[in-house]
């Protein structure tokens, strides 16, 4: 800074006061100046809030976004859906991928024994399938019926589907204020105005819906309500989205662990199953399937259909498998049996038709009125027709014919025979058809099923056809499970799965009903029986199939001659060897009478003949 000074004349007293005063003021002002311009070098301390109000802000910005988080999830069903998709999501990949390194690590390991390793495989299966259980049960909804699609694949190893065979029964009911609601924005009516005695406790609770009991007023009848759970609508495109995003990120990372097939089934078939007039469309056309045949099926009465709300007829009944339920009505455990497996393989050959979610608690049984159109003493009332499959001629033609090559007598002929219509039917090569056979039939592959080439052969005996099966034995089975416990294996059943079309994959699932039932029922007839029925509709199949190709011009008259013979023939032999099976059950129950009698008198004679001891 300059400082220009002026001077008027000579220096006087007060010029050099006001001089010294301006010295002075320039000197304070340079110090003030450098004292500033050193603050800028230095490091510049933040200034202090006050700690009295440090105790209010934090509190106050979380409870605020607390509360705004609240309000977005409550009120914007977006936020609400991003929310739980993803902790759903994240519960279900979370299970799927530990479960699939599990068994990684398990299959990359070496082991002591066979023992040993067939043990370390068997646990991580079990492992597995709880990881996943639990995930399902935790989101619920339509991760339920995820669960149960999986329990229905019988190729898996038995771990998975015994694990997950809860998922059929264990299902959490929607509380009765929810039900009510439902009814007033789908029916326009509350519950008591359309019906009397209306149970708010539901009698029965499935992954889709639940059922209640009460009096319908329009009808005067007692009627089962069934109502579906009002959250699925809300949630299903979202569940839908993470259970396919999820397989196939499982699919990205472990490309064998190949279950996108069973996302995409879903999203087919369940909005089938949501819609309760589809269901009604259906039970009006398996009645009219059923009509002018003789048999003890019966499908109860649609009374009114909502797309969320069915109506039906009471049916009151005992599960098709209590046998104490069957010995007090006097009904031949041996005959249901028997029965079941006609009416389902009617509907698959006959009809080319069939109901898609067959399970023991979709079927009741209970006396037959005088009024039945039952050949028996019985009916069988089949309840949940949301899901029905179609089999086109063709498929269901060359799924019978490689069902008889089952049954003939293994020779060059017949072998390749069966490899040729694995193929037609199921996309399945030869080196895979060892572990379909097995599916099919339950039993080892009359060539052998799949084993390690390092290890030796098993010694049971295998048959060369179905009709030579014998009972299956502890030492058969106990060799089936140790086989798919093997990695590759493993690997090749989940290859069948992959390549076999879903319609052939149910047919498969009502045969497995068929042999479950009738071990369950403890009949006392081969279990090679019901094999036998399957033969005699799969003959009719192909007997029609050769009828409608004469019509069409596509065989001649000398060639449906020969076809009529052969079926003649050979449905002959079949119900010959079903008449000697008949007499050698009976001849067994006669003589668990027989021995009850000894034991118990005619209670005891009863119950044992029953199969109740």
């Amino acid at each position: 800074m300059h400082i220009m000074l002026k001077f008027r004349g000579p220096p006087s007293w007060h010029g050099s006061r006001s001089f010294l005063r301006s010295q002075k003021s320039s000197i304070r002002y340079d110090v003030n100046l450098n004292k500033r311009l050193a603050s800028f070098d230095a490091p510049q301390a933040l200034p202090k809030r006050p700690r009295g109000k440090s105790w209010f802000w934090y509190p106050a910005t979380f409870l605020a976004l607390t509360g705004a988080g609240y309000y977005a999830y409550e009120n914007h069903q977006p936020t609400r859906h991003a929310v739980l998709a993803t902790l759903r999501c994240s519960q279900l990949a979370q299970a799927a991928i530990s479960g699939a390194i599990d068994y990684k690590r398990t299959f990359a390991r070496t082991y002591a024994s066979e023992d040993d390793r067939l043990e370390a495989v068997s646990q991580c299966h079990v492992r597995s399938a709880t990881k996943v259980l639990n995930a399902l049960l935790a989101n619920g909804g339509i991760y339920i019926k995820l669960g149960q699609h999986i329990a229905s694949l019988i190729v898996l190893p038995r771990e998975w589907t015994s694990t997950m065979a809860p998922l059929q029964d264990k299902c959490d009911a929607t509380p009765y204020e929810g039900i009510a609601a439902l009814f007033l924005s789908d029916m326009g009516q509350p519950i008591n105005e359309l019906f009397d005695d209306f149970d708010p406790v539901p009698i029965g609770v499935a992954s889709l819906a639940q059922v209640h009991v009460g009096f319908h007023k329009a009808s005067g009848k007692k009627v089962a309500v069934k109502v579906q759970h009002p959250h699925l609508v809300e949630f299903f495109n979202i569940d839908i989205n993470m259970v396919q995003s999820t397989l196939g990120w499982i699919k990205y990372w472990f490309p064998e662990f190949e279950f996108t097939w069973l996302g995409e089934e879903m999203r087919e078939n369940l909005p089938r199953e949501m819609d309760f007039v589809h269901e009604a469309r259906n039970t009006a056309h398996a009645v009219a399937d059923f009509e002018n045949i003789k048999t003890s099926l019966y499908i109860p009465e649609v009374i009114s259909a909502n797309k969320r709300v069915l109506v039906m007829e009471y049916i009151q009944g005992g599960r098709v498998d209590d046998l104490a339920y069957l010995a007090k009505h006097n009904i031949d455990r041996n005959k249901v049996a028997l029965e079941l497996t006609r009416i389902f393989n009617r509907m698959v050959f006959m009809n080319g038709w069939f109901h898609a979610d067959p399970h023991p608690g979709n079927l009741l049984i209970r006396p037959a009125s005088k009024s039945s159109k039952s050949p028996y003493n019985f009916e069988i009332a089949l309840l949940d027709h949301g899901l029905y499959f179609d089999l086109e001629r063709e498929l269901r033609v060359n799924y019978s014919r490689l069902w008889l090559s089952l049954i003939a007598r293994s020779s060059p002929t017949v072998d390749a025979d069966r490899r040729k219509y694995a193929e037609l039917v199921g996309n399945i090569t030869s080196d895979l058809y060892p572990v379909f056979e097995a599916a099919i039939t339950g039993r080892l592959a009359p060539d052998g099923i799949i084993e390690a080439d390092d290890e030796p052969k098993s010694d049971i005996r295998r048959a060369t056809g179905m009709l030579d099966m014998a009972s299956q034995t502890e030492e058969e089975m106990e060799l089936i499970r140790n086989t798919v416990a093997q990695g590759d294996i493993l690997v090749s059943v989940l290859d069948v799965l992959r390549r076999l079309p879903r319609r052939v994959l149910m047919v498969m699932k009502l045969n497995d009903l068929a042999r479950h039932l009738d071990h369950s029922l403890a009949t006392t007839h081969s279990s090679v029986r019901i094999f036998l029925i399957t033969s005699k509709y799969c003959m009719k199949a192909v007997w029609q199939d050769e009828k409608c190709r004469f019509r069409e011009g596509g065989v001649g008259f000398g060639s449906l001659l020969g076809s009529a013979w052969a079926f003649a023939t050979a449905y002959s032999k079949i119900t010959f060897i079903e008449l000697m099976m008949d007499w050698q059950a009976s001849l067994v129950k006669s003589s668990a009478w027989l021995r009850g009698f000894y034991l118990k008198g005619l209670a005891g004679a009863h119950d044992a003949a029953a199969g109740l001891y």
